[in-house]
């Protein structure tokens, strides 16, 4: 497996940081609920340390103690010590932590579009820092932030300046985050999940361009995530977080050719892997899409004169059989999303769609409203898309009391047998989605749509939020439930290793168009095309 990683970790000099017995807890009235237990952790000069687990093991508030990041009437440290170049982290004042943060010690947050101001420009936000930590008049920041933006590789870094976050792609903001917390040239980076979300090409770029801003500032890398594949490329030494304890430390070989504990070992073996259950290859088909556009039109001007269009579908042609998994791949703004909300009728198209030969283009929302139970789609965010308001039981149950689909007397048997298919605890029902994990919420959206016995579910990136670990069961509970069932599933993902693991069939999209589509192992094994090769290496030799 090709490596980005340096020469290795020199454990001979003295670390640039160090923790020792460091205990985190929360506050809630007089209480402290302890959430990180006696964590012991080096880091060296010019090393990159992972730190790996899985959402709720304590990685995050670790990282955010090494700059008391959270509010103190929150958070507490009843015991542990926090040493950066001699000094102990939590007993410095306010004062002499300012001087530390953004200046010593650079942090990339995984989300940056909720870490950017949205009020502020590009500009503006870069300049500050310059400001905050050096002194510097926007006249003399302004040339070192067109240098970062530059450096971070942005293109046209002169107009990106005056732009707004909103105004750019995701790969474009995390770019414009690396490029803030490395713009005082900090002696560590902490970077928290800073590729979850990002297409597998965008990854790769990413991973990259952090790698070799570590090697040209010599400076030390703490990465943060849940996906063993990452770290294993990037990082030099792995640190397993399990409970709020470091359960395993060890050099980034030594851990994946001998892995001790046994949660490490479920972590390893958590990676996506098989095939997807047999069917029948000459199987009825269930969808067929002829020549489907969705474009969006660009208007400008008072009187909103449209000037062109984005072509977000265009001109898509596909067919789907029963029981088979069509996989959509494509990296962001390809039309993958928009392609699924047209089939289910959630957004407006020209073409045609074809359900087991009715022509669902051509009937009106009242025609197609007692249909929809045959379509249901799952989104990437289910805590996005599960009302707060509603508890489970109501959640699930929803579907079938507006489809009049069984009387009320056996409604809350069918949404406890549907809670049991997918394998949550029937006594979850009388909680609300933020009573839940991500897992939780993600196997609550399938037994919503699974209630209601559908001919079709189109699943929107519905794993690449979650841990490794959760996405294995994921991807186990939709395969047994297609093989028991014959159910069919388009599933829209860019990531190529779950899309091996669970699709017959794949299309690759581009820009709105289907630029390849074959059977899963021709297409991975022999694409043709410049742009697939190019998507299946990034997923497959680099990762």
């Amino acid at each position: 497996m090709p490596s980005i990683r340096g020469r290795g970790t020199d454990m001979k000099q003295s670390p640039l940081a160090a923790i020792r017995n460091l205990h985190i807890g929360f506050r809630k009235g007089g209480a402290v609920h302890k959430v990180v237990h006696g964590v012991d952790l080096d880091i060296f000069p010019k090393e990159t340390l992972g730190l790996v687990g899985e959402s709720g093991s304590g990685k995050t508030v670790t990282a955010q103690a090494m700059l008391r990041l959270l509010p103190e009437s929150f958070i507490a440290y009843p015991e542990g010590e926090i040493h950066f170049q001699g000094r102990d982290i939590l007993k410095l004042r306010q004062d002499e932590l300012f001087s530390i943060r953004g200046k010593e010690i650079g942090m990339i947050f995984q989300e940056p579009m909720t870490s950017l101001n949205p009020l502020h420009t590009i500009e503006k936000q870069l300049d500050e820092s310059l400001f905050l930590h050096k002194g510097l008049p926007p006249a003399k920041a302004r040339p070192i932030s067109l240098e970062w933006l530059h450096r971070v590789g942005i293109k046209d870094p002169e107009k990106r300046l005056s732009s707004f976050p909103h105004q750019l792609s995701g790969g474009e903001r995390q770019r414009v985050m690396i490029a803030m917390a490395l713009i005082n040239e900090p002696k560590l980076l902490i970077a928290d999940e800073p590729t979850t979300a990002l297409d597998v090409t965008i990854q790769a770029q990413v991973l990259r361009l952090i790698q070799d801003l570590k090697t040209e500032l010599s400076m030390s890398v703490l990465f943060i995530t849940h996906d063993l594949s990452l770290v294993r490329r990037l990082c030099d030494r792995i640190a397993v977080m399990h409970q709020g304890n470091v359960v395993e430390c060890e050099t980034t070989e030594e851990l994946f050719s001998h892995p001790k504990d046994p949660y490490t070992i479920s972590l390893i073996d958590a990676e996506p892997k098989g095939d997807p259950p047999e069917s029948d290859r000459i199987a009825d088909p269930i969808v067929h899409l002829k020549g489907l556009k969705v474009w969006f039109p660009i208007q400008k001007g008072l009187l909103r004169i449209t000037k062109g269009y984005v072509k977000a579908v265009d001109g898509v042609t596909l067919t789907v059989k029963r029981g088979q998994t069509l996989g959509v791949v494509g990296e962001s703004g390809s039309g993958k999303t928009t392609l699924g909300k047209a089939i289910v009728r959630l957004e407006k198209s020209e073409g045609e769609i074809w359900l087991e030969g009715r022509p669902l283009h051509e009937l009106d929302e009242d025609t197609l409203r007692p249909l929809r139970k045959d379509l249901q789609i799952i989104f990437q965010d289910p805590y996005g898309s599960l009302s707060p308001r509603m508890s489970i039981e109501q959640i699930i149950g929803e579907g079938i009391a507006f489809h009049g689909l069984v009387v009320p007397e056996e409604r809350e048997q069918v949404i406890i047998d549907t809670m049991e298919e997918v394998g949550l605890d029937p006594e979850y029902r009388h909680r609300y989605p933020n009573e839940l994990s991500g897992g939780q919420r993600q196997r609550v959206a399938l037994a919503r749509a699974l209630v209601l016995k559908p001919r079709l579910l189109i699943l929107d990136e519905p794993t690449s939020s979650l841990d490794r670990s959760i996405q294995f069961q994921v991807i186990k509970l939709l395969k047994s439930l297609q093989k028991k069932y014959k159910l069919t599933y388009i599933f829209i993902s860019h990531d190529l290793k779950v899309v091996k693991s669970l699709c017959h069939d794949i299309i690759i999209m581009k820009e709105g168009i289907v630029v390849e589509s074959g059977t899963t192992r021709d297409i991975m094994e022999h694409p043709k095309e410049s742009y697939t090769k190019e998507l299946m290496e990034t997923a497959f030799e680099v990762f």
